[in-house]
C-alpha cells in the first residue's frame, strides 16, 4: 500500500532487498539443483551486529580449525597428541554450538551485560582453546615449524573476521583468545604485556561499539517519529479529498488505491486489489493531448506526470483525474512497480476544453503543429491576388533520430527535438514559418517568389546548423537532416499536391545520401514507383525465402590459416540479378524489414557453421536497429541453441552507431550478448561519429579496420599506416584482435602483417563464396595462399601508340602497350635494368620522365615521375608538358639493346 510503502521506504531500501536477494537465490538454488550447502542458506534470522556478537556463520570457524590442522599435519607429517586433539575438540564443539549461543543471546536486551560472557564462550574461548592446541602440538613436534602454525593462526583470525561481520568487540575477543592460547608456552613478561594491551583494546572496543549502538537507536527511534508524522499527514490529505495515492505491481496490476476512489468506482477496496491499473479510466485515443500517454508510460517503466485520463465511475458528468507515478526499483535496479498520485482535475478540464481544442501548437517544441501549418498553407495558396499565391514548401526530416529514442530513451529524443526547433527558427528566422509535423518531421513555407539558388543556399544553412553535435543529458549527440522542396504554381497549385511533391523530394534526398536537399522533379514520381516496387520485391523475396548469405574468409596473418567467415547479405533479383545491398538494405531498414531479415540471417548463418570445422567462426552484421530490440538477446540464443554449435563461434560485427547514447540500455545489451557466450566484433571502426569512450566498457573482442583506412596505405605520404598502425595498438593493449578489411594486394598484405594486424579480409585471398563454395572450400582445408596483384595501380588504357625513348643521349623507338596515370608498358626493348630513367616523347614537345620498374623479355613497366593529368572521362591527357633539361637521365645504359628489327 501506498501509505505503508512510503513508511517502510526508507527501511526496505536497509534490509528488505537484500532478504529478498537470498530468497530469490535460495528459490534459485532448490530450482536448478544447487546442493543447499549450510554455508549457503541462513539458519534463521541474523541478529543485528550493531548490538549483538554473536553470528550464527561462527559454527563454520569449526571445519575451518579443522582445515589448519590437517594443514599442519600433512606439512609436518605427524599427529596431535591426545590433549592438543581434545583441545581442538573442544574448540571444535563451541563453534558448532555459535547458531544455539546466537539465540540465547537475542533473548537478552542488547544492553544486558549477560552477552559478554556468551560472546565470551563462544568466540574466545574456542580461539583460546585452539591457540593452545595448536601451540602444544608445535612444541611437542620438531618437524612442525612454528611459522606454519603462525600462518594458520593468521587464515582462523582472517577467517574470524569475515564471519563475525562488523562485530568489532567478538573480533577483537577471537583475535586476542587465538594469540593469548598460543602464547601460554612462552609466558614472558613481554607477551603478558601484549596481551594486557589486547584485552585493552578489545574493553575499548565494546565500551565502543556500545556507544554507537545508543546512537543508533536513538537514530531509529527519531525516524519511527518521522515515519509516524508522514502517515498521520498522509491520512490527512487523503481524508480531506485533496488527493489521492496508488500504487502498482510490476505487471501495472493494483496493489494499493485510496479509499475515495474505491467509492467513485463502485468497487470495494479490497476487490480492486489485482486488477489493471488501467481498468480504473476510460482510456481513447482522442483523450490524449500528449504523445506519452499513461499507457506508453506504463509499458515502458518511465516516470510520468501530470497525464490527464477520465475516470472510469458511474456518475452523470465525466471526472477528469491528472496522474502522476514512477517506477520503484530495488537497489539492485530490479522493477517493482509504480507508485504515485492523483488530483481531481474535472473542473479545471472543463474550463481548458474550449482552448485545448483550439490548439494551434506543438506542445512540446512549442512550434506551429499540423493544423496550423496546412491551414496557413492553404490561406496562401487561395490568396485573392494571383502573384501573392507563389510560396515554397520544405519537408525536413531528422537523420539518425531513431537511434537516438532507441539508444537514449523517448526523454532525451524529446530534448533533442527541442534543440532542433530552436535551431531551425533561428536559421529561417523572418523568411518565413516553421512547423512540427510529429515524429521527427518538419515543415518551413516561405511565401512569394523565390529562385532556387536562394532556396538552396538555405537548405544548406538548415541542414549545415541542424548537423552540428547536441548535448543531451551530458552525452553528445551528432544527427543530421534531409530536405525536400517544392514550389508553388510550379510543381502543384493544391496543398496536397504540393505537399506530396515536397515529400518526394525529401525521399529523394534520403536516397541521394542523406544530409542534402533536392528539388521536386517530375521524375520522382516513377522513381517512388520503382522503390514502392523494389520494396514488394524484397517482401516477396523474404516471404519466398530468396535472400542468400555468401562468406568471405577471414585469414589469420601469421599462419595463413582461415579463421572464420563474415556473412554478407545476397539477393538475386528475378529480374535484374544480384542487387547491392547499398540498394535494398536502406529500403529494408526503412520499411521495419531490417530486423526480420537479421534474425533470418542468424539463424541460416548458424545453420551453416555447424557444418564446418570447430576452429572455424562465422561472423554476422548487426544492424542499430536489431541491437536496440530488447529481444536481440533471446534471439541470438534461439538460433545458437538451434543450430547446436558453441557461441564462442558466433561472432556479432556491431557498428560504433550503437554507442550513440552510451546509456545503461547498450552496457546491459552487451552484458547479455556476452552472457551468451558469443563474441563482439566493433565493426568499420574510426568511420562513425562517437567517441573513444565506450572501448572503456564495452566487451569486444575484435577490432575491424575498415577498408577505407587500407585503400591507399602504401601511397607516398598517406597517413592511412599511421592510423592503421594506432589502431593495433590500442586493440592490443585492451587485449583484443584486429581484421584489416578490403585487403586486395601484396604491398597492402604485406602492410598490414608489418602494422601487427591479427588478422586479413579481402580479395587477395578469396571473394565472397556460396554456403556450398564456402563448405566446399573447407574440405581442402584452412591453408590459404594470396594471389592477386604487387600492388594497387590506376585505372590503365589499352593502346598501340609508337614512341620515343631517350636514355644517356641514345635514342629508342618502342611501342606503348598501355598505360594510366600513373605508367605504362612498354615494348620493344631488350634487358633493361631496374631504374633505369628515360624521357618519353609521348606527343610533339610533351616528354616526360619515367623509371624502369621491371623488364621481362621486351617489355617493361615504367612509372612517370609526375603522375599525367586525365580528361572528364577518366582517359591519359596528352598535353604538352615540356621535360626539365636539368633532369635528364643519368643512370647507366649498360646491357641496353633495341629489338632487333
Amino acid at each position: 500500500m501506498v501509505r505503508k510503502g512510503l513508511q517502510e521506504q526508507q527501511q526496505a531500501s536497509r534490509g528488505g532487498a537484500a532478504h529478498r536477494a537470498a530468497l530469490s537465490a535460495q528459490s534459485e538454488a532448490a530450482r536448478t539443483g544447487i546442493p543447499n550447502f549450510a554455508f549457503l542458506r541462513p539458519r534463521g534470522p541474523s541478529s543485528d551486529p550493531l548490538h549483538f556478537f554473536i553470528a550464527r556463520r561462527w559454527e563454520l570457524m569449526a571445519p575451518a580449525m579443522v582445515c589448519v590442522l590437517v594443514a599442519m599435519g600433512v606439512a609436518s607429517r605427524s599427529a596431535p597428541g591426545s590433549f592438543p586433539l581434545c583441545l581442538s575438540f573442544g574448540a571444535m564443539l563451541l563453534c558448532l554450538a555459535a547458531p544455539l549461543l546466537a539465540t540465547l543471546e537475542g533473548q537478552f536486551h542488547h544492553r544486558s551485560w549477560k552477552r559478554y560472557p556468551l560472546m565470551l564462550l563462544a568466540v574466545a574461548l574456542p580461539m583460546c582453546l585452539f591457540g593452545v592446541a595448536a601451540a602444544q602440538w608445535t612444541y611437542e613436534t620438531p618437524a612442525l615449524d612454528w611459522r606454519l602454525t603462525i600462518k594458520g593462526y593468521g587464515i582462523l583470525v582472517l577467517l574470524a573476521t569475515v564471519l563475525l561481520d562488523r562485530r568489532l568487540t567478538s573480533i577483537v575477543a577471537a583475535t586476542v583468545g587465538v594469540w593469548a592460547g598460543a602464547s601460554i608456552h612462552s609466558a614472558s613478561p613481554q607477551t603478558m604485556g601484549l596481551l594486557a594491551a589486547g584485552i585493552g583494546i578489545g574493553l575499548s572496543a565494546a565500551m565502543r561499539q556500545s556507544r554507537i549502538a545508543a546512537r543508533e537507536s536513538a537514530r531509529r527511534a527519531e525516524q519511527e517519529r518521522e515515519q509516524h508524522r508522514a502517515e498521520e499527514l498522509l491520512r490527512e490529505y487523503e481524508e480531506t479529498g485533496q488527493g489521492w495515492f496508488w500504487e502498482t505491481d510490476r505487471r501495472a496490476f493494483i496493489t494499493y488505491v485510496s479509499p475515495r476512489i474505491a467509492e467513485l468506482v463502485g468497487v470495494p477496496q479490497e476487490e480492486l486489489y489485482g486488477r489493471p491499473f488501467l481498468g480504473l479510466f476510460r482510456l481513447r485515443a482522442q483523450d490524449h493531448e500528449s504523445e506519452r500517454t499513461l499507457a506508453f508510460h506504463l509499458s515502458t517503466r518511465s516516470s510520468f506526470q501530470d497525464i490527464g485520463v477520465r475516470a472510469a465511475t458511474d456518475e452523470k458528468d465525466e471526472r477528469w483525474w491528472s496522474i502522476s507515478g514512477r517506477p520503484v526499483l530495488d537497489q539492485f535496479h530490479n522493477f517493482l512497480g509504480f507508485r504515485g498520485s492523483g488530483i481531481d482535475l474535472t473542473e479545471t478540464r472543463k474550463s481548458q476544453q474550449h482552448a485545448t481544442q483550439l490548439a494551434r501548437f506543438d506542445s512540446l517544441t512549442k512550434l506551429a503543429n499540423r493544423f496550423q501549418m496546412s491551414e496557413w498553407l492553404e490561406k496562401v495558396i487561395n490568396s485573392p491576388r494571383i502573384e501573392n499565391r507563389a510560396c515554397a514548401v520544405f519537408l525536413l526530416d531528422l537523420d539518425r533520430f531513431k537511434q537516438v529514442n532507441d539508444t537514449m530513451g523517448h526523454p532525451a529524443g524529446d530534448a533533442l527535438l527541442k534543440q532542433v526547433a530552436e535551431r531551425l527558427r533561428a536559421t529561417v528566422a523572418n523568411m518565413g514559418r516553421v512547423g512540427r509535423l510529429g515524429g521527427d518531421e518538419f515543415q518551413v513555407i516561405l511565401p512569394g517568389y523565390h529562385q532556387h539558388e536562394g532556396l538552396g543556399h538555405l537548405a544548406r544553412r538548415i541542414i549545415e546548423n541542424l548537423s552540428q553535435p547536441y548535448s543531451i543529458d551530458g552525452a553528445r549527440v551528432v544527427i543530421g537532416a534531409s530536405l525536400g522542396i517544392a514550389m508553388c504554381p510550379d510543381d502543384g497549385t493544391t496543398t496536397e499536391a504540393l505537399i506530396r511533391n515536397a515529400d518526394l523530394a525529401l525521399y529523394a534526398a534520403k536516397g541521394g545520401g542523406r544530409g542534402r536537399h533536392h528539388f521536386y522533379d517530375d521524375d520522382l514520381h516513377s522513381d517512388a514507383r520503382e522503390r514502392q516496387q523494389l520494396e514488394q520485391d524484397l517482401r516477396d523475396a523474404i516471404a519466398g525465402d530468396a535472400l542468400e548469405l555468401h562468406y568471405q574468409p577471414q585469414i589469420h596473418t601469421t599462419t595463413e590459416k582461415i579463421t572464420g567467415f563474415e556473412a554478407l547479405l545476397r539477393w538475386k533479383h528475378p529480374r535484374h540479378g544480384y542487387l547491392s545491398p547499398a540498394k535494398f538494405v536502406p529500403v529494408a531498414e526503412e520499411t521495419g524489414l531490417v530486423s526480420q531479415i537479421g534474425e533470418w540471417a542468424l539463424r541460416t548463418a548458424c545453420r551453416d557453421l555447424a557444418a564446418w570445422p570447430h576452429d572455424v567462426r562465422v561472423a554476422v552484421n548487426v544492424s542499430p536497429l536489431q541491437f536496440a530490440n530488447p529481444d536481440l538477446p533471446g534471439i541470438v540464443a534461439g538460433a545458437v541453441a538451434e543450430a547446436g554449435i558453441n557461441p564462442a563461434r558466433l561472432e556479432l560485427e556491431i557498428t560504433e552507431s550503437v554507442f550513440l547514447g552510451e546509456g545503461k540500455a547498450t552496457e546491459d545489451m552487451f552484458g547479455a550478448l556476452k552472457g551468451i557466450g558469443v563474441r563482439l566484433a566493433l565493426d568499420d571502426f574510426g568511420t562513425g561519429y562517437s567517441s573513444l569512450g565506450y572501448l572503456k566498457k564495452a566487451p569486444f573482442d575484435k577490432i575491424k579496420i575498415d577498408q577505407s583506412f587500407v585503400r591507399g596505405a602504401t601511397i607516398d605520404g598517406s597517413r592511412n599506416g599511421a592510423i592503421i598502425s594506432s589502431i593495433v595498438s590500442l586493440a592490443e593493449a585492451l587485449g583484443m584482435e584486429t581484421t584489416a578489411e578490403g585487403v586486395e594486394t601484396f604491398d597492402e598484405l604485406d602492410l598490414v602483417r608489418l602494422l601487427g594486424c591479427s588478422h586479413v579480409q579481402g580479395y587477395i585471398y578469396e571473394k565472397s563464396l556460396t554456403s556450398a563454395e564456402a563448405a566446399a572450400r573447407l574440405e581442402q582445408g584452412l591453408s590459404a595462399v594470396a594471389t592477386g596483384p604487387r600492388s594497387a595501380r590506376a585505372p590503365r588504357q589499352t593502346m598501340l601508340r609508337k614512341v620515343v625513348l631517350e636514355h644517356g643521349g641514345h635514342i629508342y623507338h618502342a611501342t606503348i602497350r598501355n598505360i594510366s596515370s600513373t605508367g605504362a608498358m612498354v615494348e620493344g626493348l631488350w634487358n633493361v635494368p631496374a631504374d633505369t630513367q628515360f624521357g618519353i616523347q609521348l606527343a610533339d614537345d610533351n616528354v616526360v620522365l619515367a623509371t624502369a620498374r621491371w623488364c621481362r623479355e621486351d617489355r617493361m613497366g615504367v612509372e612517370f615521375v609526375r603522375p599525367l593529368q586525365l580528361d572528364g572521362s577518366g582517359a591519359v591527357l596528352f598535353s604538352p608538358s615540356r621535360v626539365d633539361p636539368e633532369a635528364g637521365p643519368k643512370a647507366s645504359d649498360s646491357g641496353l639493346m633495341r629489338k632487333a628489327g
